[in-house]
């Protein structure tokens, strides 16, 4: 039998989406030195899931589809550009924001 390798989407953060992480990641080392370093490698863990399946989560607005890290309350805002084979992360955050603030960004 013959197996075939699946090449995983590029993954593409816009610049917001990486200032959003900067953000988060301060606030959190602020609560407790030590809790940005485990934010992240949830957000890490959960991209690194989306990057095998991203046609695995529905799209919930417009063209966006959402993952959620399992340890914090943050959505992973994010399209397919199924040409390029590349995920383009529009945002990363807290799921209590507001939707617009993240639609206006595109």
């Amino acid at each position: 039998m013959k197996t075939i390798d699946i090449m995983p989407y590029k993954i593409i953060y816009v610049d917001k989406a990486k200032q959003d992480v900067r953000e988060s990641k301060a606030w959190y080392k602020q609560q407790r030195n030590g809790l940005q370093k485990q934010f992240a490698s949830a957000i890490i863990k959960a991209i690194s899931l989306l990057q095998k399946n991203p046609y695995a989560y529905a799209i919930r607005y417009k063209n966006i589809r959402i993952i959620h890290p399992k340890t914090f309350p943050f959505g992973i805002h994010f399209y397919i550009d199924e040409t390029a084979k590349q995920i383009i992360i529009t945002a990363i955050i807290h799921d209590y924001r507001d939707v617009k603030i993240i639609e206006e960004r595109e």
